[in-house]
C-alpha cells in the first residue's frame, strides 16, 4: 500500500507539473504527455494493488476504450473539438456515478454501509449524473440538434430550486438510513438526471465556452467524491486537481466577459435576438472585393489578424498564415489578436493556429494586442462577432455591454469576412460592420483566404 500511495504521489506531481506547461501554447504537447503517463502510472498503481481482478475484463475495457478514443481523435473536425471535450466531461461524471452505484449496491444492508460511505456515493452520483446528461446538452447545443438560444419558460428556477430541494430532501434519507433508501437513491439518480438538463437548457450559445469549463470542473468533482466513496489517494488527487483547474478557468472565462457566473447560468443571454435583427436593417454596410483588400493591405505597414469561429468552421487555418507569410514577405508586420472566448472553447483560436504552425510569440492575448490597434494600419476580421462589438463599450441595453472586446475598429481599415450578416451567439448584430473604416468582404474564410493570397502574389 505505501508504494501505492508513493506512485500515486509521483502521478500527482506529473498532473501540476502538465496542467502548468498546458498554460502556454508552446509547451501544451509536452505537458499533455507529462500528465498522460501520470495517469498510466496512476492506472498501473491501482490495478497492481488489488489481487481479486479480472484483467481480462479490465484488458477488454481498455481495448475497446482505446478503439473508441482513437477513432473519435482522429476523424473529429477542429471545430468539433468543443463537442467532444463536452462528450467527454459527461462520460466523466457518468462513470463517477456508475462507480458510486456499484459501491452502493454491493455494500447495501452491510456493516459496512456507514454514513460516511453513504453520503459520499450520493454526492458523486448527484455531481457525475448532473454532470452526464448537462454535457450532453451542451454537445446538442453545440452540434446543432438542440436550440442554441436559451430554452426558458414560465417558473423554470422555481422548478430548479425544487428539484434542487428534493434532490437534498432525498439524499439526505438515504444517507440516514431510515428504510426504502432504494427508492430514494433511484429518486437521486432521476432528479439530478432532470436538474442537469433543466441547467443547462437556458444558457445560450454564447456562454458554451464557460459551460464547458464548468461541467469539466463537476466531473472532476464527481471524480473526487467517487475518490471517497472507494478511498482511493490517486482519484481524490486527480478529481481535486481537475476541479479547481476547471473552476479557475470558468473564472477566467466570465472575467473574459465581465459578467459573473451566476449570470452565465441563470441570465439566458441570446434570448432577445429579435432586436437584434431590426438593428441590422439600419446598419449601411460596404461590400468589397477580395482584390480591393490586396490593394489595402499592399499600402499597410502593420497587420492584425482576429479568428473568429467562421475562421474554424472554414478550417482556414493553413490558409490565414499563408496570406501572412505573403505579407510579411512583402514587409508587413503580422500579429494575431486571441480574444479570451473567441471560439467555442477556452483557447480553440490558439490550438488553431498552432496546428497550422503559427508562430506562438505572434499570438497575442487582449491585453497585448489592444494597445497595438491604435497604431494599426489594416485588422482583418475572419468569423468573430461580438468579441469585436463596439457596442460592448457603450450601449447600456446589449447583453454583451461591459464585455472585454478587441478594439479592431480603432484601426485605420477593418477588413471583415463572413459568410451573411446573421448575428453571432448573443443574437445581436455588430455594429462594427457599419462604421465608415469597415468594409465587407463576404464568403467562405478559406475561400476568401485563398483568393486574396493569389490576388497580393499578383500585386
Amino acid at each position: 500500500m505505501e508504494y501505492t500511495n508513493l506512485a500515486y504521489v509521483l502521478a500527482a506531481v506529473l498532473f501540476i507539473l502538465g496542467i502548468k506547461k498546458l498554460s502556454s501554447p508552446k509547451t501544451a504537447r509536452s505537458g499533455n504527455t507529462i500528465a498522460s503517463i501520470g495517469m498510466l502510472i496512476a492506472i498501473i498503481a491501482t490495478v497492481t494493488s488489488f489481487d481479486l481482478l479480472d484483467f481480462k475484463l479490465i484488458a477488454i475495457g481498455m481495448i475497446i476504450g482505446a478503439i473508441i478514443g482513437a477513432t473519435f481523435a482522429i476523424r473529429v473536425e477542429m471545430t468539433q473539438m468543443p463537442q467532444m471535450v463536452a462528450i467527454f466531461n459527461g462520460f466523466g461524471g457518468g462513470a463517477s456515478a456508475l462507480v458510486a452505484a456499484a459501491e452502493f449496491f454491493s455494500k447495501y444492508g452491510t456493516a459496512e454501509q456507514t454514513t460516511f460511505l453513504t453520503g459520499t456515493i450520493i454526492l458523486s452520483i448527484f455531481v457525475g449524473t448532473l454532470t452526464l446528461t448537462g454535457s450532453f446538452i451542451a454537445f446538442g447545443k453545440l452540434q446543432g440538434f438542440v436550440s442554441g438560444q436559451p430554452i426558458v419558460f414560465p417558473g423554470q428556477q422555481i422548478l430548479n430550486g425544487l428539484l434542487a430541494l428534493s434532490l437534498i430532501a432525498m439524499g439526505a434519507y438515504v444517507t440516514m438510513g431510515s428504510g426504502q433508501e432504494m427508492n430514494m437513491f433511484y429518486g437521486v439518480i432521476l432528479v439530478a438526471a432532470i436538474l442537469g438538463i433543466t441547467l443547462t437548457i437556458p444558457i445560450g450559445g454564447a456562454d458554451m465556452p464557460v459551460v464547458i469549463s464548468l461541467l469539466n470542473s463537476y466531473s472532476g468533482v464527481a471524480a473526487a467524491a467517487t475518490g471517497f466513496v472507494l478511498m482511493n489517494n490517486g482519484l481524490i488527487i486527480s478529481g481535486a486537481l481537475v476541479g479547481a483547474s476547471g473552476l479557475i478557468l470558468t473564472n477566467i472565462m466570465c472575467k473574459g466577459m465581465n459578467r459573473s457566473l451566476a449570470n452565465v447560468i441563470f441570465g439566458a443571454v441570446g434570448l432577445e435576438q429579435e432586436s437584434g435583427g431590426g438593428e441590422a436593417k439600419q446598419i449601411s454596410i460596404k461590400s468589397s472585393t477580395t482584390d480591393e483588400a490586396a490593394m489595402i493591405l499592399d499600402a499597410a505597414d502593420k497587420v492584425i489578424v482576429v479568428p473568429g469561429y467562421g475562421l474554424a468552421v472554414a478550417q482556414a487555418q493553413h490558409a490565414v498564415r499563408e496570406v501572412a507569410e505573403q505579407l510579411e514577405s512583402m514587409g508587413k508586420k503580422v500579429l494575431y489578436a486571441i480574444h479570451p472566448v473567441a471560439g467555442r472553447m477556452p483557447g480553440h483560436m490558439n490550438v488553431l493556429l498552432a496546428e497550422a504552425n503559427v508562430p506562438y510569440e505572434l499570438l497575442m492575448d487582449l491585453d497585448q494586442i489592444n494597445p497595438e490597434f491604435e497604431d494599426c494600419d489594416v485588422a482583418i476580421v475572419l468569423g468573430a462577432n461580438d468579441v469585436v462589438n463596439p457596442a460592448a463599450r457603450h450601449d447600456t441595453s446589449s447583453p454583451i455591454y461591459g464585455m472585454p472586446i478587441l478594439d479592431v475598429d480603432k484601426s485605420r481599415t477593418v477588413i471583415v469576412n463572413k459568410r451573411t450578416m446573421n448575428p453571432g451567439f448573443a443574437g445581436i448584430q455588430n455594429e462594427l460592420f457599419g462604421f465608415d473604416n469597415t468594409v465587407m468582404v463576404f464568403g467562405d474564410a478559406k475561400e476568401m483566404l485563398t483568393t486574396l493570397h493569389k490576388d497580393l502574389k499578383e500585386l
